[in-house]
Formats: structure tokens, sequence, C-alpha cells
């Protein structure tokens, strides 16, 4: 182990950074990284497997900052280990406008930076995911190719947030040994001593559900490095309670909420460096200190390469796996498999829930992938998630590719970033579309950092029927819409849920959803197109350019427009179906594919069980909705429908309306 001369200085190094970061910036909070810089200084000095040079690694320790606030901790450690990508320059431009050091860590603007943190407690859910893609590749490729540590750091507000006892539930009860949290225990919130809106007591809590618990004092080094030790001799997570002063070093804030979330001012820098014995000027390390850290970022080359030596010489197929894996590439043969189920749908047309469709389709995909891993919300029976592939994880048999998540959609949307962020696997989970009020902090964060996640989100009307209104989602559709880099998709029959399922499989770089109903519709499409018509977000279904109405539908309203225009048709009324199986890929598309969908019809009408936002932009302001006003009722789906007018007569009185 260094010196405590040495450490001091190496931490020291850390809060300088962040306290004259933050200063230049006017903005930020240097109380965590001043309170922490000796937990991380041990962890990055001694324990952590990392390279800066390589750090893609798939085999090296993940570190999360779930206190996303620190962000200074995270930035200052990236540029003294020697990350290529994270200079001096870098940490002087901290928060400002297109910088890598933005307010809180952003996943993609540098490396080292394993996930996006900021909403507090999504980061401790994170690690759990992290930790479960671990635990399953472990299990799959063995020890010599998979088997590192997860580390986490959170604060007194990652706590309080429900999501972090969702998570440390399920990690206790899969017993996670190789997840090792830092609880940066310094009794300070933004608003004063915890004591003002807190009195749990956490090690009982880690403890209850399951946790290996240790407390120390987080600025001794000794005692920093002997918990760590004894973390990783356990069969358990492991709470590592740290002791600590926010703020360390400032002889005038340290240990109150003035240091949390503000700049320290000059005066009170100067007085820290005299009080640190630290005389050097802003932003400058002195080249011994700066060579120990480089020194450090070097530490585990030697693991790394000999790792690769491993790789190098695995079976042949079980490398290739794992490249494939880690690489996000999909087999050969992948859409082929996807056509020829399709060319069975057009010869069956089925009639079926989507969440059927659903199953039937992840049957095929689950069987040709072997990197799926299934879940569901305590919904399985619901959301048909599980097929004949899907073994159960269990705590003591990592074998299964299916996780029970049990009732805890926030944690295991969170989780669910975690495992895809880990690589090697590519998650899917199942809930209901009303509950996607729970996780949306998650959906949120996967769509901003751009990682394939797929939420399987069933009962996603008021066809739920008799739940009634409390699980009869309205507005949730548009709201899923609304996020920025989110695929919704709402397919209309079986063969569109296939083709949704393929885009959302195929695509890398964004989270996706499908929106699934309970009640059985009718085949929509009955010939097979080798094409995914899907992929351009919405397509004609039925009739011609020139038609007098054009009616837009999704989901399980495509076949109530079906039925309007035969009854349309049969009036002389030229009538078109647009089915809309996913808004956001359609407003991709080039200008003349849109229009061309979107027509010259005099009449226009958009028809689904949901609240008209959105739709505007393919009926205009003008155009008639048949859709929700309102919440739902309890009753029969077939009652509800028609108690609130989404009906094929209510469609052809709407456009009879418009056309007098």
């Amino acid at each position: 182990m260094i010196s405590r001369e040495q450490h001091d200085r190496m931490a020291n190094a850390i809060r300088f950074l962040a306290m004259d970061a933050v200063e230049k910036a006017n903005s930020g909070h240097p109380g965590l990284p001043m309170g922490m810089a000796d937990v991380a200084t041990v962890l990055f000095s001694k324990y952590l497997r990392f390279d800066p040079k390589h750090p893609h690694w798939p085999n090296r320790d993940r570190f999360v900052l779930s206190a996303g606030h620190g962000s200074m901790l995270l930035y200052s450690l990236l540029y003294l280990t020697g990350y290529p990508d994270m200079g001096v320059e870098d940490l002087k431009q901290f928060r400002q406008l297109g910088s890598k050091t933005a307010g809180h860590p952003e996943y993609g603007h540098a490396t080292g930076i394993e996930t996006t943190t900021g909403p507090l407690g999504q980061g401790i859910a994170n690690s759990v995911g992290m930790a479960i893609a671990e635990r399953k590749l472990r299990e799959e490729f063995g020890a010599d190719l998979m088997d590192h540590h997860t580390y986490v750091m959170c604060g007194d507000g990652c706590l309080m947030e429900g999501i972090s006892h969702e998570a440390i539930a399920l990690a206790g009860h899969l017993k996670l040994n190789k997840l090792i949290l830092f609880w940066d225990n310094n009794s300070i919130t933004i608003d004063g001593a915890i004591s003002l809106s807190d009195s749990t007591d956490q090690v009982a809590r880690f403890k209850a559900v399951h946790w290996n618990t240790i407390e120390v004092d987080g600025h001794d080094q000794a005692a920093i490095g002997a918990a760590i030790e004894a973390a990783h001799q356990s069969d358990r997570p492991t709470l590592i309670a740290c002791k600590t002063i926010i703020g360390f070093g400032a002889p005038n804030k340290q240990g109150t909420h003035k240091v949390h979330g503000s700049p320290l001012g000059a005066e009170e820098i100067a007085a820290t460096r005299v009080a640190l014995n630290w005389p050097y000027e802003a932003f400058v390390i002195p080249e011994d200190i700066l060579s120990e850290w480089r020194a450090t970022g070097e530490r585990s080359v030697d693991i790394r390469t000999a790792w690769e030596g491993r790789v190098a010489s695995a079976e042949a197929g079980k490398k290739a796996e794992f490249n494939r894996r880690f690489a996000g590439e999909l087999p050969a043969g992948f859409d082929a498999a996807i056509s020829d189920y399709k060319k069975k749908l057009a010869e069956t047309k089925p009639t079926l829930a989507t969440r059927k469709a659903s199953e039937d389709a992840l049957e095929v995909i689950n069987g040709f992938l072997p990197e799926t891993l299934g879940g569901s919300a305590d919904l399985t029976p619901s959301n048909n998630t599980k097929t004949s592939q899907m073994k159960s994880i269990t705590p003591t048999d990592f074998s299964g590719r299916y996780v029970h998540w049990g009732i805890r959609e926030h944690g295991m949307a969170a989780a669910m970033n975690g495992i895809a962020l880990h690589g090697g696997l590519i998650p899917y989970s199942g809930g209901f579309l009303i509950f996607t009020d729970y996780c949306r902090p998650p959906l949120r964060l996967a769509a901003l950092m751009g990682i394939r996640v797929i939420h399987v989100l069933t009962h996603d009307s008021i066809g739920v029927g008799e739940d009634g209104p409390t699980h009869q989602p309205v507005e949730q559709i548009a709201g899923l819409r609304a996020i920025p880099n989110f695929l919704l998709f709402r397919p209309a029959d079986a063969t569109e849920t296939a083709e949704c399922w393929q885009i959302a499989v195929k695509t890398h770089n964004r989270p996706s959803g499908l929106a699934l109903t309970r009640q059985n519709l009718l085949a929509a499409r009955t010939e097979y197109s080798e094409k995914n018509l899907c992929e351009q977000g919405a397509y004609t279904l039925a009739g011609s350019a020139d038609a007098k109405v054009t009616i837009f539908a999704s989901g399980s309203e495509v076949e109530i427009a079906v039925a309007a225009r035969t009854a349309l048709e049969g009036k002389g009324i030229s009538t078109r179906v647009v089915s809309v199986p996913c808004t956001e890929l359609f407003f991709e598309q080039p200008d003349a594919y849109r229009q061309e969908v979107l027509g010259n019809s005099p009449v226009k009408i958009a028809v689904e069980a949901a609240v008209r936002e959105g739709w505007d932009a393919f009926i205009g302001p003008e155009g008639a909705f048949i859709g929700m006003k309102s919440f739902g009722a309890s009753a029969p789906y077939k009652d509800v429908y028609k108690h609130f007018g989404i009906t094929p007569e209510a469609v052809v009185a709407a456009a009879e309306a418009k056309l007098s």
C-alpha cells in the first residue's frame, strides 16, 4: 500500500481539481469529491481493474458514480489516471456548452463514464444490472473470460430515493457478491443535516435485504482497503458505509451544507490550500503526484493482456461468440429467421392478442439469439415474456435466461440499462403500459444514452376492460412518444409485432417499447411481404392515394379503421387506411415518403384508444380524432370501447360529417 503521505497528496489532487473546476464554472458540487477522495484513491490505486488506454476491455471492473452531482470526482480520476480523451482543458470546461465534462456524468461524452447518472439512485440500480450481466456471462463463458467486480459510489440522496430499495433488495436476493457499494455517509443534504428529513438506519436496512455491511472511517486509508478486501471474500453484495466529512479540508465550510452544491469561493479555496499544504496554482498537479496517478492507470495492463491471452487461446467457437456479443453484432441469418416466421403468419392469418403474438415472435428470436435476457415485473403470465428457452435465474443458478424482477418496475428498468451498458446481452422485460409511470426515469435515461433495451408493455389501452381506469393507459402512449430517441411500437397484428421486434432487436442506439393488447385482434396483414413495412413507421394498408377519406390508426384500432373503410366503401366513399406502428420512425423518413403516406385526402381521421396529442401531425388541427378525452371505465372491453365511441360506426359518422 502507498504511504500515508503519498496517499494524502494523491487524494488532494482530486480535491483541488474538483474545487478549482467548480469555482471556474461558478457552478457545481465540490463537497462529495472532497469528502470521498480518500475512498476513490484507495479504490483506483490498488483494487480497481481498468486500463485507460483500452477503456472498453470487457472484463474491466465497472465503476459507477451514482451520486452524479459529484461528477468532478470522476472527471478528476479520468484525467489523473491517463484517459487520453480527458485532458486538463476538459476539466477547465466543466459545465460549459459542448464540453465532455457535463454537470452530471454523461455516457458517451468520454471514455471511462460507464453510465449517465444524475437522477439519484439510478446508478445503484444500473450497477445491479451490471452485476447481473457479469454473473450471467461468467456462468456462460467461464471465469477465465468474465470475472470482475462492479463498484458503485452513492450518497444519502441515492439511498432516500425509493429505487434504491428495489435495487438492493433484488441484489441481496440474487447474492450478487461481486457488487460493492460505497456510501458517502456524511449526514448532509442540500437543505442541511440529514436529520431534517430522515432517521433511517441504513446499515440495518441493507442487512435486512441480505447484504454484507462494513462501517469504516472514510478518511482512513488502511480501513478502506481492509473493507474492500473483506468485501471480496463475501458471498453477498457488500455495503461499505464510509463515514466522511463533506468538503473535507475546507476549514470554514467542511461538514456543512454550504459545501454541498456551491463553489467554495476564492477565499475558502485559498484557506483550503493552506490547510492541506497545497501550494499550487489552480488545475496544476505536481509532477510526482501526476506520475503516481498515471502509474495507477497502468497498474492493470498486465491483467488485461493476460486476459486477452486467455481469449485468444479459447476454443474457436467460444471466442467467436464472446467477441460477437461484445461487438453488439447479431448472428447471420436473423433477418431470414424473421422472414420465415412472417411467411407462416401470412399462411395462418392468426387472430391473436399482440401480447401473445409477441410471445410467438420471441419464441423465434430467443431460439436464434442466445444473448437475449428476458424478464417481467411479476407479470409473466400477462406479459407473455417467458418462452421455452427461458429458464429462470435463481440465486444459486444463473444458467437461465429469465429474471423474475418482482414488483419493481423502476428498479427493473434501471437495472436493464446496466445490463445493456455492460455489454454481451440484450435485455428485454415486461410490464403493463400503465406502469411506465413508475419507470419513466430509466426509460428516459436509456434514450439519452442511446442503448438497446426493449420493454414489453402489455394491456395497452382501455382494452384492459374490467380492471378499470387505474389500469387503462390513456396519456402514456403520447408521453412515451414524446421522449427523444425512444421508439414506441404499437403493432396491429402478429405480422406487425414480428416486424417491430425485428426492428427493436436490430436497433443498437436507442431503446424500444412495444405497446401490446390484451384483447385478440384480426390479422391486418394477410399477405407476405419480404420488406419490413414497419421500418418506415407508417404505411398504406388498404386503399388508393386518391381516396376521399384517409384513416390513420395504430394497434388495436387498425381493426376498427379497416371495418370503417369497408362500411364507407360500401357507401361509395373511397377510403384509405394507414397503419402507424411507430410515429417516431415515420417522421424520420424522407419528405417524399411522408407526403405520400399523409396524402391529400380532403378528410383525415385518426383512431387511437388514447389521447389526441401527437396525431395532429397526421390529420392537422381540422382533422377528426376518434379516441379518448378522459380516463377510462371498468367494464368488459367491448362495452368500454362502445361507451367512449371508439367504433367503426363513429369513424363512419365522422367521415360523413366532414364530407357533408
